[in-house]
């Protein structure tokens, strides 16, 4: 009978080579991506001024994101998933190399065509992101032994945030000092080491079906396994509507702006503060992983998520909004960690792309509508309501999946371990 697995080393899957490459890998694509993030986001408001052009940058990455989930995932279950990786990187590279270059030429780009050509450059970083997301979920689960998925699930969350705290305040802070062209170069010299290291992963040999699927079944299949799961479905719904309503970052550079008064600089402090509070927690995660009463602890760190939420939009103190978006980061990262480690663990080999894409869909594309539901909905309820109203349907989406989710309710790791069910 299995035992439960017990956290002897915290550093264990760090000393898996093709693990610990591919974790600095997608750091570096990750600070990379997100310091153009922030960039992009300061950049339209600068030149527009208005809340709800945030909202469509999110809508633009969301709409590209969509076209080419589901199809991507089928990709990463036929298809090498380092390949996969690899062109989705340099893909990357090619969007922040264009955005790069409309940086050199802003004045005459805005006289022509507005801040169209930026929305471009997002929409096709969408697409990079759309096929490099499952391929990347399905191919970590292949770089280490099934009884380290939550440790590993924790350090790939770990390095991810740490890349996510100084990919924003990197990003305001060369804006800030030394302006939009540099930002934009650095960018592009981050995701050039992130591909480097992806090339390093030694690649990984895909599961064959004994019959082979038309793409339209290979497509559903994905869907119906979620579906029919509970507790994957409960985990992915409810952190899909948590960041769909209780995102506050799109409005961040607005609240820099008016409320706080910050400018760019401020921008990326409040951007990094999240992120902060995920690192903190990665640690805390890496020693004390949440084995026991898992699904109760994901309800409450995703209750205790949308709080923090309404109380930043009340605060008028930079300081104090600051801490509260650390600690919403903390409380997102152990729902982060939980459902990395539930679809891992109660994923087949073969279906490990499609899920992914699944996941992706709804998670992935929440950000950015959520990003274009937060524009809206600021538009027309006005800055610190639509903010407040995110946080109650946060709150709202919790009360209703404890309700109709009794199995993720009562899921623990522990048990499932020891019951021989994963």
């Amino acid at each position: 009978m299995p035992t439960v697995p017990k956290n002897k080393d915290a550093y264990a899957v760090l000393k898996i080579t093709d693990f610990r490459n591919y974790a600095f890998a997608r750091f570096f694509i990750t600070f990379g991506v997100q310091m153009q993030s922030l960039i992009v986001g300061w950049q339209v408001y600068e030149h527009t001024k208005d809340p709800f052009s945030l909202g469509l940058i999110g809508l633009t990455e969301a709409m590209a994101f969509l076209s080419v989930g589901l199809f991507s995932g089928h990709l990463a279950d036929i298809y090498n998933r380092k390949k996969i990786i690899v062109v989705s990187a340099i893909a990357f590279f090619i969007c922040a190399a264009y955005l790069t270059f409309l940086s050199f030429n802003l004045t005459q780009c805005y006289a022509l065509y507005g801040i169209i050509p930026v929305y471009i450059g997002v929409f096709f970083t969408g697409i990079s992101r759309g096929f490099i997301f499952p391929a990347q979920t399905a191919f970590m689960a292949q770089l280490v032994p099934r009884e380290l998925y939550p440790n590993s699930s924790t350090w790939n969350s770990l390095l991810w945030h740490v890349a996510a705290v100084s990919g924003p305040a990197a990003g305001g802070l060369i804006y800030g000092f030394y302006g939009i062209n540099i930002a934009y170069l650095i960018v592009l010299v981050f995701i050039l080491i992130s591909i480097c290291f992806f090339v390093l992963v030694r690649p990984k040999p895909i599961i064959k079906k004994s019959v082979p699927e038309k793409l339209f079944k290979s497509l559903t299949t994905g869907v119906k396994f979620v579906f029919n799961n509970q507790i994957i479905l409960g985990a992915l719904t409810l952190d899909m509507f948590a960041v769909l309503f209780g995102g506050a970052v799109a409005m961040l550079p607005v609240f820099a702006d008016t409320v706080f008064h910050v400018g760019p600089k401020g921008l990326g402090f409040l951007r990094a503060a999240p992120f902060i509070g995920s690192v903190i927690m990665s640690f805390t995660l890496a020693y004390y992983p949440p084995a026991v009463n898992t699904g109760k602890k994901l309800l409450w760190c995703v209750a205790g998520f949308g709080i923090c939420i309404i109380l930043f939009a009340l605060t008028p103190s930079f300081y104090l909004a600051m801490f509260l978006l650390m600690l919403s980061g903390m409380f997102d990262n152990v729902s982060v960690v939980i459902r990395s480690t539930i679809i891992q663990l109660f994923t087949p080999d073969e279906m490990r792309g499609r899920v992914a894409s699944v996941n992706s869909v709804f998670i992935g594309s929440s950000n950015e509508i959520g990003s274009f539901e937060s524009g809206l909905a600021a538009k027309i309820m006005g800055l610190i309501p639509s903010v407040i109203f995110g946080g109650a349907m946060t709150l709202v989406v919790v009360g209703i999946t404890t309700r109709f989710a009794p199995v993720l309710r009562k899921l623990s790791f522990k048990d499932e371990f020891i019951n021989n069910r994963i």
